[in-house]
């Protein structure tokens, strides 16, 4: 096992790394921006470098620094949370290259799965079901209107190295096509670097389904169950539960063996989520991401298993040590991601904090960074809290999860306490009856 690891992230992630390894008797390393030289993952670190000034380029994604943070303070792995450089291949292999362990995927999964046009065909070939659409990228205009014709209206224009929703373009019908191709490579090009786009049938009611795996490097692989994240607006997740509504044991099952067989045949290692569009007692793959998710918490919540441990088990060579068989999955789990932005303009809102009492109980958890006089930097992503809450039945969750945000006070700042409290009391929510396209409607209306 390792004595010290370079947590190469901030905020809740990184505090939540940072408690793994205590837990495991591992030393820590925290680096940070001038920014967050106040930050709670830096107060409680073993040791902290600090890497450069606010903005994220010149901190957290400054590769060279955080290589010569570890190697200065003699840490022996570098777990790089989500975000950031979670999923830079040249960063994994940066670290690997000055014999340090990247406490992830290989370079080479992770390169695999980034480029979603190479990640669905990989899939593809390994049995896994996907959206109808190109088979790789589309060359051209004339291409993406004969795909379009044979898949029928509406169709998405996606971009091949996207994310959040930057270079996504719907086209409804064949007059749309054009400036949906146009927007979609534009778009692509200056958030990415790379417009390569292709296209995927626009599926007009589907739920947003993944599936949390772990593979140790002796050819074990287990999934953690599905989570259900249709609930989003502007493409990013806002409130996430596990298991799905919709979802039957049989179904995730199936769904399982499906996933765990392709990912042994290409000899993935260590956590990964595989993401699925589900509609209609169908699923189709739409992306892998090789990292530890954002709503980890609600899969260790109904697994009994800490995903990050194992991350770091894994990464230091130890076998998983149980199966399939050996995951029991019981009750249920919702995460509300709270963020420093408006509940009504989603503008968003830094500054200090002035009081900060979390809610407590049995069955409620809360992962953040904040403090009373902690003062959020507008120069990052505006997640402050999350708020994760369990129960024997989904009904119990519900209701824990309404108690605890009527607890949860943050002063100084304006939070996104109030929607959450207004989706959790929506009758659709309520009747687990919704999909991608549902929170956008309800925050509109």
């Amino acid at each position: 096992m390792f004595k010290k690891i370079l947590i190469a992230n901030r905020g809740e992630i990184a505090l939540r790394v940072l408690r793994a390894c205590r837990e495991l008797g591992i030393a820590s390393v925290a680096v940070h921006s001038t920014a967050d030289a106040d930050a709670m993952h830096v107060r409680l670190a073993d040791e902290s470098v600090c890497i450069g000034p606010p903005l994220a380029r010149d901190s957290y994604l400054n590769m060279p620094a955080i290589i010569s943070a570890a190697l200065i303070t003699g840490a022996e792995a570098i777990h790089p949370g989500y975000g950031f450089l979670s999923e830079n291949a040249a960063f994994a292999e940066m670290v690997e290259a000055h014999n340090l362990v990247f406490i992830g995927p290989t370079a080479q999964h992770i390169r695999m799965m980034g480029d979603k046009i190479t990640a669905k065909s990989t899939m593809a070939d390994l049995g896994v079901p996907l959206v109808p659409g190109s088979v790789g990228e589309l060359a051209s205009l004339e291409e993406a209107r004969s795909v379009a014709d044979k898949i029928m209206y509406p169709v998405l224009i996606k971009a091949a190295a996207g994310g959040g929703g930057r270079g996504m373009k719907v086209a409804r019908a064949a007059d749309e096509l054009e400036a949906a191709w146009r927007e979609a490579r534009a778009e692509a090009g200056a958030a990415f670097g790379n417009n390569a786009v292709y296209m995927e049938k626009y599926l007009d009611k589907p739920r947003h389904i993944e599936l949390q795996i772990l593979a140790d490097n002796h050819g074990e692989v287990v999934h953690i169950g599905e989570r259900d994240c249709s609930l989003q607006r502007r493409h990013q997740k806002v409130l996430e539960e596990a298991g799905s509504p919709v979802i039957s044991a049989a179904q995730r099952d199936e769904l399982g063996r499906t996933v765990t067989t392709a990912l042994k045949r290409i000899g993935y290692r260590n956590a990964g989520t595989l993401e699925f569009l589900y509609q209609d007692g169908q699923f189709a793959f739409i992306e892998m991401n090789t990292r530890l998710q954002v709503e980890h918490p609600i899969s260790e919540m109904i697994s009994g298993i800490d995903l990050v441990r194992e991350q770091i088990r894994i990464a230091a060579g130890e076998k998983l040590g149980y199966t399939q068989d050996d995951v029991v999955l019981s009750g249920h789990a919702i995460e509300c991601r709270i963020t420093a932005e408006d509940p009504e303009s989603f503008a968003p809102s830094p500054g200090r904090v002035e009081v900060f009492h979390p809610p407590g109980g049995l069955g409620v958890r809360v992962d953040s960074g904040l403090y009373a006089g902690y003062r959020v930097p507008p120069h990052y992503d505006s997640l402050i809290a999350k708020l994760i809450t369990y129960g024997r039945t989904r009904e119990e969750a519900i209701a824990r999860m309404k108690r605890a945000l009527r607890e949860f006070v943050i002063t100084g700042i304006k939070t996104t306490i109030p929607l959450h409290q207004r989706i959790l009391e929506a009758p659709d929510f309520v009747a687990g009856d919704y999909t991608i396209h549902w929170l956008e409607r309800f925050v509109a209306g």
